[in-house]
C-alpha cells in the first residue's frame, strides 16, 4: 500500500507517521464540532495560556473537572484508546493554531510515549493509563520518569482512568527522584472495562 499501511496478523496497521496523524486529526475533527468536552476546553482556553505559554497543570486539573461533569454518570464501554480520544478532543481546541501533538512517539530504544505536546518550543510528555492497582500505577510512574530522562525533562504528566471507587480522583504531584509527575485521576463509575485491542 505504498508504505502507508501493512498487514499485521490479519489487521491493517498504519505505518506512515504523517499519514497516521492526518487520519487521526481527520477523525477527531469530525467529532470535535459536537464534542461537549471540546466545547468546555474552547470556552476556558484563556485560563490555560499564561504569558503566551501553555499551563499543562491547569489543563490536567480542568480536564478532570470537565470529564466528571460530562461523563461522570454515563454508562459506556471504555477502553484506553477511548480515554485518549476524549483527552485529545479536550486538548485540540486549547493548542490549535499554536501547538501540536504526537501520538505514541517512538524513542531511539523503540519505546513509545503516549502523547507528546509541543507548544511554542516547550514539550509536555503525557502518559495515559487505566488504573489496575498501585503496583501497575507505580510502573507507569517509573516508565514516565524514563521518558522524561530520554527527553531531558524534569516534569511529566500521568492521566489515569480509574474504575476503583477507593482511588482518590483529582490532581496531585508525585516526586520520583529528580522528576516531578503530575497525576490526574478520573473515575468512571459505571464503565465496563474491556480488553485492550
Amino acid at each position: 500500500m505504498f508504505g502507508y499501511a501493512v498487514d499485521r496478523d490479519g489487521k491493517v496497521q498504519i505505518v506512515n507517521r504523517i499519514f497516521e496523524m492526518c487520519l487521526y486529526n481527520y477523525f477527531l475533527s469530525e467529532e470535535e464540532l459536537s464534542s461537549a468536552i471540546g466545547n468546555k476546553a474552547k470556552r476556558d482556553k484563556r485560563c490555560f495560556i499564561h504569558d503566551g505559554m501553555l499551563d499543562m497543570d491547569e489543563v490536567m486539573k480542568k480536564f478532570v473537572e470537565h470529564f466528571h461533569e460530562i461523563y461522570g454518570n454515563e454508562n459506556m464501554n471504555f477502553i484506553e484508546k477511548f480515554g485518549r480520544k476524549i483527552f485529545l478532543l479536550y486538548l485540540r481546541p486549547i493548542i490549535n493554531g499554536t501547538g501540536n501533538y504526537y501520538i505514541e512517539a517512538q524513542t531511539r530504544d523503540e519505546r513509545r510515549t503516549d502523547i507528546i505536546v509541543d507548544y511554542l518550543g516547550e514539550q509536555f510528555i503525557i502518559e495515559l493509563k487505566i488504573w489496575h492497582g498501585n503496583e501497575y500505577n507505580e510502573r507507569g510512574e517509573r516508565q514516565l520518569a524514563e521518558y522524561l530522562d530520554y527527553y531531558h525533562k524534569d516534569k511529566g504528566y500521568l492521566l489515569s482512568f480509574n474504575f476503583n471507587k477507593k482511588k482518590e480522583t483529582g490532581v496531585r504531584e508525585i516526586v520520583l527522584g529528580a522528576k516531578t509527575i503530575v497525576e490526574a485521576v478520573v473515575w468512571k463509575p459505571k464503565a465496563e472495562l474491556l480488553q485492550r485491542s
